[in-house]
């Protein structure tokens, strides 16, 4: 695999195998996570690295790597569209070098999780599905953890919309 498309198509194909929702199967979410892999056109699946990369490199790496553009007023796009859905996931980490780093920190990072660099690793060959299906059964996707969040608050309102009434008694 050397066309840049094709590793932009083979990361979304991957980010859909892992349950993320729509909104994050796209060629924004494709390249973030091939900028946490730094994987560049030509290098193969199994030589994915874990570098430690915040958001303003991501895009200088996916326009160095990828020819793709991203003008400065993206970052919070990426950030808030991107980069906390796979940290909900679990497929990224946020500041595993510092935890302690403040939120509004310049210096924020992100990195590969592990156990899913060890999955990414493995992307087009035989044990690949194999490993996928491993790897989920270990973790909620995000598309069932998304549903459980909205069916808990619709039971929420649907509870809270029917208050009881406090009755005083008769003798009252």
């Amino acid at each position: 695999m050397n066309d840049k498309n094709d590793y932009i198509e083979a990361a979304q194909q991957i980010i859909v195998s892992l349950g993320l929702p729509r909104s994050q199967q796209n060629e924004r979410s494709a390249l973030c996570l091939l900028a946490l892999l730094n994987l560049t056109p030509g290098k193969a699946w199994a030589d994915a690295e874990n570098p430690l990369i915040g958001i303003t490199p991501i895009m200088d790496w996916a326009r160095a790597n990828y020819d793709k553009e991203y003008a400065p007023n993206t970052r919070e796009t990426i950030r808030r569209q991107t980069m906390h859905q796979f940290c909900d996931a679990g497929v990224a980490l946020y500041n595993p070098d510092e935890p302690d780093r403040p939120v509004n920190s310049p210096k924020a990072v992100y990195q590969i999780e592990p156990a899913a660099l060890a999955l990414l690793r493995t992307f087009g060959t035989l044990v690949w599905h194999d490993n996928l299906a491993i790897y989920l059964s270990e973790r909620e996707t995000l598309v069932a953890m998304y549903a459980k969040e909205r069916e808990d608050r619709k039971s929420t309102r649907l509870n809270s919309s029917h208050s009881s009434v406090s009755r005083m008694p008769s003798s009252a």
